[in-house]
């Protein structure tokens, strides 16, 4: 594997990471000596125009939603982002990851996030049925193989259909080192290609960028996600499970008395076991909320006083602290006091912790994303979202941003144009989208 490359470890000792896995896929030199490979990884995601957009994409209340006085900074996609990467970079440190390496795929792992979110995501993956799908993780592979601009190779052929023309520079998005992308990526495999379920939605690459995706996967085992993904998928899980449950709190949407009520409860195991935990019975799941009821760091009353908002801090900090010592715990069982990295070992969750992450889900779920009238929202953002895409594939290149102007009329086929205008919505925030809606459709 062309020799170790010993990358910064925590407490200032190195670690077992190959000269393959800090390639790139365009070489290119150190401007800055004395840095690792990884750092630069972690300063280009963190200096994105893709991350800052994240600050205007909404992770569960969007602002203004909520009268409550002390809900006026809910969360947004990018402070979940940070919250998941400070989890991640943590956890990943004391499994012996490099801890850059880690905190650049929780930076990276939601950078292809539509506008509206998760609802976003399913009316594009219906736009884009035509040019192969959408989904928001292998968005966010093409984000940072291609579409953020920070290096081009130098000159690319000429147009397929105009081979005489001049050649044009080729993107290759923040040019990450080989373990970055391959540690941003949470479904490695392409659309129906899930090792256990074909019909699953979730996949991590388009047919497009599948070059670069089948560079950086070279010698992995296939369809199986490198530690440091894993890391970083289950620091996800553990922000945006407790997240969600604070955030719903903090806006008034859920009751925590309501959790100790058995018509409410069965509400919750039966989204739990048909979304979060389809192997679990509502027996299991009814003793996993308990054991979270139990711990005197619980919210039980929760009145958004002062003292209220510091106890919910504190039970927090005592979930995410749960979940990840467990998960340290287990894995240090299963493979003993040395450097985890890449394909060396698997991160091991013990069941019961799983289940606990799995039942915060679903309160959240139950008591936040199924609001009435979020659905009367998600039915207006569908619309937004479909009259845009109608308008941009009638009028484009007008509409579009320069450079996916520039993209669009480079592409060679009208899949390809359509993956362009997608692209275009998917770059947008909430308000831009509504924005550029109602600039395109206002004269129709």
């Amino acid at each position: 594997m062309h020799g170790t490359y010993e990358a910064e470890a925590p407490g200032g000792g190195t670690g077992p990471y190959t000269m393959s896995d800090i390639e790139r896929w365009a070489p290119e030199p150190d401007k800055r000596p004395g840095r690792t490979a990884f750092q630069r990884d972690r300063a280009r995601v963190l200096h994105s125009a893709a991350l800052r957009r994240l600050a205007g994409k909404t992770q569960v209340v969007a602002p203004g939603s909520s009268a409550q006085a002390w809900d006026a900074s809910p969360r947004t996609r990018l402070t979940h982002s940070l919250e998941c990467a400070q989890v991640g970079r943590e956890l990943g440190a004391a499994l012996g990851c490099d801890p850059d390496l880690v905190e650049t795929a929780c930076l990276a792992h939601d950078l292809g996030h539509p506008p509206f979110g998760h609802n976003g995501e399913r009316v594009l993956s219906e736009i884009a049925e035509p040019c192969g799908g959408f989904e928001g993780n292998a968005q966010s592979l093409r984000l940072l193989a291609r579409l953020e601009p920070k290096r081009f190779l130098e000159a690319g052929p000429g147009s397929e259909s105009d081979p005489g023309s001049s050649p044009q520079p080729v993107s290759v998005g923040l040019n990450l080192t080989r373990a970055a992308l391959d540690a941003a990526t949470k479904y490695p495999w392409t659309r129906g290609g899930h090792p256990t379920d074909s019909a699953s939605p979730k996949f991590g690459v388009y047919p497009d960028d599948l070059p670069v995706f089948q560079w950086f996967r070279e010698g992995a085992p296939a369809e199986r996600k490198c530690f440091e993904a894993q890391v970083m998928d289950w620091s996800d899980d553990v922000a945006y499970s407790v997240h969600d449950v604070e955030d719903g709190l903090h806006a008034g949407h859920l009751d925590p008395n309501m959790l100790l009520a058995e018509p409410e409860r069965r509400e919750v195991f039966a989204v739990a076991a048909t979304r979060y935990a389809p192997d679990a019975d509502h027996g299991e799941l009814a003793e996993a909320l308990d054991r979270l009821l139990e711990q005197e760091w619980w919210p039980h009353g929760y009145d958004g006083s002062a003292v209220a908002q510091a106890r919910l801090k504190d039970a927090t900090s005592q979930l995410i602290g749960r979940f990840c010592l467990a998960a340290e715990g287990a894995t240090r069982t299963a493979y003993g006091s040395g450097r985890l990295t890449r394909y060396a070992a698997e991160l091991v969750v013990p069941r019961a912790v799983r289940l606990e992450c799995a039942v915060l889900k679903a309160v959240a779920d139950c008591y936040v994303l199924q609001r009435p009238d979020l659905e009367r929202l998600r039915a207006d953002q569908r619309v937004v979202l479909n009259e845009l895409a109608t308008a941009l594939i009638a009028r484009a290149p007008d509409g579009l941003d320069p450079q996916f102007r520039a993209l669009f009329g480079d592409a060679d086929s009208d899949t390809a144009r359509l993956r362009v205008v997608v692209d275009q919505i998917a770059a947008l925030t909430d308000v831009s989208a509504r924005s550029l809606h109602a600039r395109l459709t206002r004269d129709q």
